[in-house]
Order: structure tokens, then C-alpha cells, then sequence
């Protein structure tokens, strides 16, 4: 006796159904999960059973609490994108679509990392980037007190001495400008004494990698990282049609609106959406082959991106006293060892109190992030855009923390 074919989900069912459908229409991956029609008993490769399902509620919890409006959750173990889920709605608008595990988001600072330390680690490997090569040897006028000393290692671990930021976006546009006033600033302090997250530095770096490599920034981007990478739908300066598939952030009193679609980093906005320091937008099945490649030691689908050594150089904390950077990345263990999930607390980090000190993330200022811990060979990644519509609300700091602890007690082998 013949039974009648079910009817396909629609394309919006398969996204927020589970991992099994949506990556087919996400990505390639290597697939252990809890699809559309799995009992959440089943467990996805290398977590027990029910163990994600804190996860989401955490997720769900501060959806409700308002913290952003929806985000999409991905985790994975042992080079498998293992969980993969979206939560909530785009904004809060009456009638606003719900997140799909393929919503864009404005990665914010994520872009330093993704971007700007990827291109940075490969062109360590091929000879062209000296990571003690000094500032001022590709801008001369980067001269005076304490500055001559500061090198391409400093910027990497925001050691340089650099101020974090400026408004420049208010008073200059266009990169040559920028370069000008970053070069022409005095140091705040002295070069390694310490480490004071600098957007500033970051542009300088930027400037740098396109120099020693003879291409621009967004065509560097693209052929050696996120197209070697297959990261779908990670782009700086996202067309019109993939506008609905774009989280808005803020409503942004310097444009008058909100910004949907362009970059939120004003900064990045004057240079014209492509910056390294910020200006990528992505999604979560994308950051996952990032994840993948960097838990491998380099590779990624049996092509070699960068070498083992240099992962490994690149995510061990850098030696910056009072400082858990490294280069380029973040760490989540304070200078003495302490953890914390709590924010405000000695050791305090978006990771959690549970990932390894070997781990290694970044954070973004528009309600994202990535953690990866290759002692467990895990990552997490949760994308939304908590400053919807304002960045005042900074609820998604405990946010952060409690889904990377709940990840790691959801392990099957902690």
C-alpha cells in the first residue's frame, strides 16, 4: 500500500526547524543535530541528550526580556556544525519577520577578527607581514615621542598605545584622511605597557595588510578569506537584495534613522562601509566555517589556509601585562586566573567560566560574537542586534556568558 508524499516545508520553516534543513540551504556542513523531525531527546553529535535545550531557553528568556529582538545560535564539536537555531523576530516592529538562520547581521568588531587577523595570520605564513616590523616604517610621519617603537605586533594586541577611538566620522571622510589624523595623533601611553582596545590601531593595520599584499582591502577580504572560507553571505556592503534578510541596528541620531543594511560603525560608515576594523555582515553558518578552519589548525575542507603554528601564535595570549589579548583574538582568563560569568566581576568574560583558558573569541558591538575551544574542539556562536533600537541596552553581556556556560554543561564529554 502506497502513502501519500508529505508536503516540503516552506524555505522559512526549514530555517528555524533545525540544522538537518537548514543546512541545505545555508551551506555544506558536516551534520550532527537535532533536525525538523527529531525528538529534542536525540542528541546532536557530542552534546547529551536535551543538554542544548537550557541553551535555548536562555536564548528565548532574553528574547522575552527584550535584550535584542531575535538572534540565531550556533554551536559545533569536533568540526561538525552541531546546533544551529534562530530566535525571535528582525525588530520590534508591528509584523516584523521572524529571524531565519540565514538572517544577516552587522558583525560589527567580529570584522577585526574574521577579517583583519585572518588576513593578518596569512600573511605571516607567505613572508609578507613581519609582526615586528615598526609602524612608522609604512608611515613616516608616525613619528615623535614613544612612536617609532610601536610595531605591527603592538596593533595586533592593542598594545600599541593608540587611542580606542575618535569621532572622526564628524570631522573627516575617506580613508586618506583617516590615516592622516590616526598617524598624527600623540600616543596615549607607552607602547606595550598595557592593553586598551583601539579601533584606531585597527585601521592602521588594515592599511598596513593592503600595502604589503598590493591589493584592496575588500578584494584582499574576499579571495583569501571568505570566499577560500565558502562563507556564504559574508560580505561588506550588502546589496538591496538581500535587504530583508538584513537585521536592522539603530536608530541612529547621526543619520536620522535607522540603519539597515549599512554599517553601524560610524566610523566605518565615513569610510565608506569597508573598513577593517568593521563593515562585515554575516550569519552564523558562515562564522562556522571560520570556527572550523581555526579548530583544525588551519585547514579547512583539505585545503590548508594558514598554518598550524601560526593558529596557534595568533590565539595564545599575547604577554601584554594586565591583558588577556592575543593576537588579534581575545581570551577569557584574567592576567590571574580568574573567571567569571557575572559582568562586573574580576575575570569577567563573554566566554563564560567554563570555556578552557586555551580559548580564544571576539565580541562585536552590535550584539554579536564567537568563542572557540580547541582543547574540546568546540565553538559557540550567537549573532543578534541587541542595539535595536538603541545601544543603550546592554542586557546581551550576561546574555553571552550564561549560553557559553550552558554550551559546555550540554557536552556529552565536558
Amino acid at each position: 500500500m502506497s502513502h501519500p508524499r508529505p508536503e516540503p516545508p516552506t524555505r522559512r520553516a526549514l530555517l528555524r526547524g533545525g540544522l538537518a534543513a537548514a543546512a541545505a540551504v545555508a551551506g555544506r556542513f558536516s551534520v550532527g543535530t537535532v533536525s525538523a523531525g527529531q525528538s529534542s531527546s536525540e542528541a546532536p553529535s557530542g552534546f547529551h541528550p536535551g543538554g542544548l535545550d537550557a541553551v535555548e531557553a536562555i536564548v528565548r528568556e532574553a528574547v522575552a526580556a527584550r535584550a535584542f529582538p531575535g538572534g540565531v545560535l550556533a554551536a559545533g564539536r569536533d568540526g561538525s556544525l552541531a546546533h544551529l537555531r534562530a530566535f525571535g523576530r528582525l525588530s520590534y516592529d508591528e509584523g516584523a519577520a521572524e529571524v531565519g538562520t540565514d538572517t544577516i547581521y552587522d558583525l560589527a568588531s567580529l570584522t577585526k577578527v574574521v577579517v583583519t587577523t585572518t588576513l593578518s595570520m596569512i600573511l605571516v605564513d607567505e613572508g609578507k607581514l613581519d609582526l615586528d616590523a615598526r609602524v612608522h616604517a609604512f608611515f613616516p610621519a608616525f613619528s615623535g615621542p614613544a612612536k617609532e617603537r610601536v610595531s605591527v605586533r603592538h596593533l595586533l594586541t592593542h598594545s600599541g598605545g593608540l587611542l580606542w577611538w575618535a569621532p572622526l566620522y564628524q570631522e573627516v571622510k575617506g580613508k586618506a584622511a583617516y590615516l592622516a589624523r590616526i598617524v598624527a595623533m600623540d600616543l596615549a601611553y607607552e607602547p606595550g605597557a598595557k592593553s586598551v582596545y583601539s579601533d584606531l590601531g585597527i585601521v592602521l593595520l588594515g592599511e598596513i595588510l593592503e600595502r604589503v599584499s598590493g591589493t584592496p582591502f575588500a578584494e584582499l577580504a574576499r579571495r583569501r578569506v571568505l570566499d577560500p572560507l565558502e562563507m556564504k553571505d559574508c560580505l561588506y556592503r550588502p546589496p538591496a537584495a538581500l535587504l530583508d534578510r538584513i537585521a536592522p541596528t539603530e536608530n541612529d541620531p547621526w543619520r536620522g534613522r535607522v540603519v539597515r543594511g549599512e554599517v553601524h560603525d560610524e566610523n566605518a560608515a565615513a569610510l565608506g562601509g569597508v573598513a577593517p576594523h568593521a563593515g562585515l555582515f554575516g550569519t552564523a553558518p558562515g562564522l562556522a566555517h571560520l570556527a572550523q578552519m581555526l579548530l583544525a589548525g588551519g585547514t579547512f575542507h583539505g585545503r590548508r589556509l594558514v598554518s598550524r603554528a601560526t593558529v596557534e601564535l595568533f590565539t595564545e595570549r599575547a604577554g601584554v601585562p594586565g591583558s588577556s589579548r592575543a593576537l588579534g583574538w581575545d581570551t577569557p582568563t584574567d592576567e590571574r586566573g580568574r573567571r567569571s560569568s557575572t559582568p562586573g566581576e574580576p575575570g569577567y568574560s563573554s566566554a563564560g567560566s567554563l570555556f578552557s583558558g586555551r580559548s580564544f573569541g571576539h565580541t562585536g558591538f552590535t550584539g554579536t560574537s564567537m568563542w572557540m575551544d580547541p582543547e574540546r574542539g568546540l565553538y559557540v556562536i550567537l549573532l543578534t542586534n541587541r542595539v535595536h533600537p538603541t545601544r543603550e541596552n546592554d542586557r546581551i553581556r550576561e546574555v553571552r556568558s550564561r549560553v557559553a556556560d550552558a554550551v559546555v554543561r550540554a557536552l556529552d564529554r565536558p
